[in-house]
């Protein structure tokens, strides 16, 4: 199974005609903060490939192949029409929200790269299976609180560092 098997990339209309961004709907870039949430979808496929782990073990070939991204490469690379205008934007945005965002994206890069090197250290099906449960549950909150950074939700910064999220749950 090939991991574009196992995603669909979904966009949701964000605009309204009183936006600053109006007529430009299919960049999906929040107007109140500058970035997409489309990013996001990078981590999710990781995550969904993680999930699939333990009952389609392709999947791990998959997930060994998903490389990191920042937000401006993942925009720089999709087929979007607009992303020009997603790296603009995000280029324009507050740059302490930017900073948040990337401090989260970082986290999750960490975790999923750490990953990685443990699934290559050739461990058995079942304990690779029980290692991405525990990843998954450790990134879903993250990509929740990218998703609240995104969206202009409240303060969502996330104050732990990389290597913190990542020693912590290698310890479990």
């Amino acid at each position: 199974m090939r991991s574009q098997d196992c995603v669909e990339l979904a966009q949701a209309d964000i605009w309204s005609d009183d936006d600053a961004w109006s007529g430009r709907n299919d960049a999906n870039v929040n107007p109140l903060t500058g970035l997409a949430t489309d990013y996001l979808n990078h981590f999710i496929e990781a995550v969904m490939l993680l999930e699939l782990m333990s009952s389609c073990p392709d999947c791990r070939n998959d997930f060994l192949s998903w490389q990191p991204r920042s937000y401006r490469e993942h925009f720089a690379a999709s087929r979007f029409k607009t992303r020009d205008m997603a790296i603009a934007a995000y280029e324009a945005a507050d740059p302490n929200v930017r900073a948040n965002l990337d401090a989260l994206a970082g986290t999750m890069t960490a975790l999923l790269e750490a990953t990685r090197s443990v699934l290559l250290s050739g461990m058995l099906p079942e304990t690779a299976g029980l290692v991405a449960g525990r990843v998954v549950a450790s990134l879903k909150p993250l990509i929740a609180r990218a998703g609240a950074v995104i969206n202009g939700e409240g303060n969502a910064w996330y104050p732990v560092g990389p290597q913190s999220v990542v020693d912590g749950l290698m310890k479990q």
